[in-house]
């Protein structure tokens, strides 16, 4: 009897063989459209993705191309921006005192989406073969996806990019943990779209 995969997990796997696709990787194929891509999921799905992550960038690796993929936490670039500003352990002071909702109110104008993006920038070296943008879910509510990805197109306009979302992405519309609209986003392309079992 043949085992059936629980669809998250067979989504993961056809991923490497997607991602090694010369047209992805040369942004052939989806007209004169930046290389956007999401993968979209379930959040309780986060730590097996998270994993999955860990695992593509090395498969990706050893692949016979020798893929060289950047993958840019949007958590960690807050971090390493309010490090940077010399305000992270203030940072946690006033989580931990004024609780979260006073803590985004007070860093968000240091990590608006230029900043951001500008640091992120920083961090390529420029011969990346294709970037990942995780961390989505993490740095929600200072972040939206959306504003990102707008902000990056300038940025990654001949190198492809996946951003992995904890929620769902059908095309047009962002629902950061299938409940947040985020905002529509025509731009991206569905990458391995989910697919409605009829039972």
């Amino acid at each position: 009897m043949k085992n059936i995969l629980p669809p998250i997990q067979e989504r993961l796997d056809n991923l490497l063989l997607s991602l090694q696709d010369l047209r992805l990787l040369s942004n052939r194929g989806i007209g004169n459209e930046i290389g956007f891509y999401i993968f979209d999921y379930d959040p309780e799905h986060e730590p097996l993705v998270q994993q999955h992550v860990s695992r593509l960038k090395r498969q990706l690796a050893d692949s016979p191309n020798n893929l060289k993929v950047e993958e840019i936490n949007l958590y960690h670039v807050i971090l390493e921006i309010l490090q940077g500003r010399r305000v992270l352990e203030k940072a946690f002071d006033l989580e931990a005192t004024k609780g979260s909702a006073v803590l985004s109110k007070t860093i968000f104008p240091l990590v608006r989406a230029a900043q951001v993006v500008d640091h992120i920038q920083k961090k390529l070296s420029g011969q990346e073969q294709l970037v990942f943008l995780t961390g989505v879910g993490a740095s929600w509510p200072l972040l939206r996806s959306h504003t990102i990805l707008n902000n990056l197109h300038p940025v990654l306009d001949l190198t492809p990019l996946v951003m992995f979302f904890p929620g769902s992405y059908d095309g047009q519309e962002l629902r950061l943990f299938n409940t947040f609209k985020d905002d529509n986003y025509y731009r991206a392309f569905p990458l391995i779209p989910r697919q409605e079992r009829i039972l």
